[in-house]
């Protein structure tokens, strides 16, 4: 590309003089029959995310955004298995719980494989969360500018700004238009390594409508002037993610239309694109920016032209997005790659023996303070019982004697004045060794509730699923037990 850089902007900026298919007449385009298929919005219960989200635990922090409003993203399990993220808005957000209410029901109506989608919230007091299906593979943000291995592709680059603009174009055909601060973190990557537009740009961050939480250089002019997004905001935002796309780096608007106006168009280039392009795909892609970019709003695109202009330019359209961006397919971790533990590889082979062997070598010195608060309180003829039905579980689970320790457990944990993670995990076990994996998955996050940083409560989650089938999930849980197991030994020097 760099021989042909002043050929390549003299050409951009007379095709840009011209004008192309931006001028062209409103074409009508017919709406993509929508079949992708999601459970319909619904209301959850506050006790519901937050045991899905163990608590909220920091652990599970995905994204925190704003400095007056801080909002934080979750990610978490709902029913056990289904993957989600979490935004739990600040408490000044949205005091009117009709309105929020209302703007999630209207958001969580839109169902569309380019977006991120809108599956619930929470409406209880002062608490006001969203919930969205959850994506596994980073943001734009990440592959674009922080990437570590290796970085985007040119034809996934592409992809990205063409499936954004079906996202958007989908999303105005639904009447929701407006979209608040469109930028490379607002971009997801779901299992399959496709992008996907984050449903919570659909909504307000709080009641003021503060819409740009973004450096002022990257805010469209109309809204300095009047502070409010209309549909042309949102296009001039694409302009600055094509300029992300195209360069690896987050440049300024009005620094970028310099370079153009300048011809130092490989100053706009990212060099780790050397080669892969050819001058009238780079010359679309510039040219398109600038139109959306333009100071006043009745010149920039509309989105549906948008998808026009680049759905032409796409190549290796036969090629799948995990490919393009090598990385596993259908989220499925890369296990093999793992160092695992004894524990990890008992769990990835489904050894149960070797399991309960090492359930038993650990005993119960991961209970943080519950072996001191147990002691304290044996003098009363209630817990006395209640330490008895633990001792009897134990004996019963180091025999294999199932039904017995699960009996016994269960009557330990009913009294519900201790709380042991180590004996929801053996019951987990116990569950599983006897053909109840759905019961035994159960325990195990019941143990992630009370202790979040716990790998035992990760691996059997990891068994529990594997048993159930959900691989993909099971990998995901075994990952995460054996990224924590590493920490932790780390930290004790061993």
């Amino acid at each position: 590309m760099g021989s042909n850089s002043s050929k390549l902007v003299a050409c951009c900026w007379g095709s840009q003089m011209k004008g192309t298919v931006l001028e062209a007449p409103d074409v009508v385009r017919e709406e993509k029959t929508d079949t992708y298929e999601l459970p319909p919005f619904q209301e959850f219960s506050f006790e519901q995310l937050r045991l899905a989200t163990s608590g909220f635990a920091a652990e599970n922090i995905v994204s925190e955004h704003g400095e007056k409003a801080p909002n934080v993203v979750y990610k978490g399990k709902l029913d056990a298995a289904r993957r989600i993220a979490v935004k739990r808005f600040n408490r000044s957000a949205w005091p009117d719980p009709r309105q929020f209410l209302e703007e999630a029901k209207a958001v969580g109506q839109l169902r569309n494989q380019r977006l991120a989608n809108l599956l619930g919230c929470c409406c209880e007091g002062d608490e006001r969360l969203l919930v969205a299906e959850y994506m596994p593979n980073e943001t734009l943000a990440k592959h674009l500018f922080h990437w570590e291995a290796q970085p985007m592709k040119w034809p996934m680059r592409l992809r990205v700004v063409l499936y954004l603009a079906e996202a958007l174009e989908y999303c105005t055909i639904k009447g929701r238009a407006l979209y608040h601060d469109l930028n490379a973190y607002r971009v997801l990557f779901d299992d399959d390594c496709n992008p996907r537009l984050s449903c919570f740009g659909l909504m307000k961050n709080s009641r003021d409508g503060k819409s740009y939480s973004t450096n002022l250089a990257f805010t469209p002019p109309e809204y300095l002037r009047t502070g409010r997004v209309t549909p042309e905001s949102v296009i001039y935002s694409f302009g600055t993610l094509l300029l992300d796309v195209l360069s690896g780096k987050h440049i300024p608007p009005s620094h970028a239309l310099d370079l153009i106006r300048d011809r130092n168009f490989h100053m706009l280039t990212d060099s780790c694109l050397e080669g892969q392009f050819s001058n009238e795909d780079g010359t679309e892609v510039v040219r398109l920016a600038s139109r959306c970019l333009q100071y006043e709003q009745r010149e920039r695109p509309n989105v549906k032209l948008l998808v026009l202009a680049l759905t032409p330019l796409q190549k290796e359209i036969e090629v799948p997005s995990y490919v393009l961006m090598d990385m596993p397919h259908g989220g499925a971790s890369s296990v093999e790659s793992l160092s695992l533990s004894p524990f990890g590889e008992a769990c990835l082979r489904m050894d149960l023996t070797a399991i309960h062997e090492i359930l038993e070598k650990i005993g119960y010195k991961d209970d943080d303070g519950t072996a001191n608060e147990l002691s304290f309180q044996m003098w009363t003829n209630q817990m006395q019982e209640t330490l008895n039905s633990k001792k009897k579980g134990d004996t019963a689970f180091r025999h294999k004697d199932l039904n017995t320790a699960i009996e016994c457990y269960t009557q330990f944990i009913d009294v519900g004045t201790m709380l042991s993670p180590t004996v929801f995990a053996r019951r987990s076990l116990s569950y599983l060794m006897n053909d109840k994996p759905q019961e035994a998955l159960n325990d195990a996050m019941q143990a992630l509730l009370i202790c979040p940083t716990w790998p035992t409560a990760f691996y059997l989650q990891s068994a529990a699923l594997f048993a159930l089938g959900m691989e993909n999930d099971a990998r995901e849980a075994l990952k995460d037990g054996s990224s924590l197991e590493a920490k932790k030994n780390g930290s004790s020097g061993r």
